[in-house]
């Protein structure tokens, strides 16, 4: 039985990536090869030499709303903070809500003078809440106006450009936080890496705050994932299958891109073909991997799900000794660090 205590290492706090490089593509990459172990320090632009003409780059092209919002209460005045979780239908929204006990059902929530103002409908657990919106114009100009990035928890810094925390590709609003491995992508690489013969396939995972939340239990068995929402497209589906039938490899860009490539291997027997709807995988250790062959990451969070994905590719001891190796070499951990490519 694999324990959350399997997957912990030592990371100093001085490693957590505050803020952005200015050029993206010049963050490190740590290159390891999940066969021999070997290992291999690059910068993020030489992942061009670790993909091969007929191979699949595989991102997902979700947008992070500027989800973190603050009001007030109508009737008394008093400061809330809301975090946009996911729109369930229309005007309604799952939320969270802190101080979540001056939230109570009715209350009437006022934000930028008026312009939003919101409803709590229904009272959710750990301070989640269900509020409906009323406004005149467009909802998501109105939360782009008065909205900001929901940065993760360990990030303390302000963030002074928050396109920074989206990537150059994204399109489809919906994620409560960026897919973080496409950061360090620049047009120019990905327009090199097409030159080389490379199909870009994009697909779309929705990032919820589950990402964040630690693992509770000791048996790793027991944690129940967070539902995302996913879709790859008929087109994007033909690429890929296209792209396997010719032998080339399908290389997922961070565990969303992977989480929803298998999540619809394991759905439709190893087949590749056009889905939408909600995931809660979890991969760890002993997981055969159906569709991805390759895959780019951030460093992950120690005892975190994301380390455990990685260890079910790469196997436990491997994952763990790179991560060591990252950790000796001072390399930048989290959103806004470097990534590793493990094939």
């Amino acid at each position: 039985m694999l324990t959350t205590e399997d997957f912990d290492f030592d990371l100093p706090e001085e490693l957590i990536a505050q803020t952005p490089l200015t050029d993206r593509a010049s963050s490190r990459l740590l290159v390891l090869d999940s066969q021999t172990g070997e290992m291999e320090d690059k910068h993020f632009y030489e992942i061009i030499d670790e993909l091969n003409a007929g191979d699949a780059l595989v991102m997902n092209d979700t947008r992070v709303l500027p989800a973190r919002l603050y009001g007030e209460k109508v009737e008394t005045g008093a400061h809330l903070e809301i975090l946009l979780l996911n729109n369930t239908e229309g005007d309604t929204w799952e939320t969270l809500i802190k101080p979540a006990k001056r939230a109570k059902i009715g209350t009437e929530i006022s934000f930028g003078d008026g312009r939003l103002k919101a409803v709590v409908k229904e009272e959710l657990n750990h301070g989640g809440r269900m509020i409906e919106f009323s406004y005149d114009g467009i909802f998501l100009e109105i939360i782009e106006s008065l909205g900001e990035m929901p940065l993760p928890p360990y990030i303390k810094e302000r963030l002074e450009d928050q396109e920074r925390y989206q990537t150059v590709y994204a399109k489809e609003n919906g994620s409560a936080a960026a897919p973080t491995a496409g950061l360090h992508f620049t047009k120019e690489l990905l327009a090199k890496i097409q030159e080389k013969g490379i199909e870009l396939v994009y697909l779309t995972l929705h990032v919820g705050l589950g990402t964040f939340r630690p693992v509770s239990v000791d048996n790793i068995s027991e944690h129940e994932m967070h539902s995302e929402f996913y879709r790859l497209t008929e087109e994007a589906a033909d690429k890929l299958n296209e792209v396997k039938k010719n032998g080339g490899r399908i290389v997922a860009v961070g565990t969303t891109s992977i989480r929803t490539l298998e999540t619809i291997g394991t759905k439709f027997d190893g087949k590749i073909q056009a889905d939408s709807g909600w995931t809660s995988i979890f991969i760890t250790p002993g997981y055969e991997f159906k569709v991805v062959d390759a895959f780019s990451t951030n460093f992950h969070l120690p005892k975190s799900t994301l380390v455990m994905l990685v260890s079910a590719f790469a196997g436990r001891e491997q994952t763990l000794a790179a991560y060591k190796h990252a950790v000796d070499e001072r390399y930048r951990f989290f959103s806004f660090g470097d990534a590793m490519f493990i094939k």
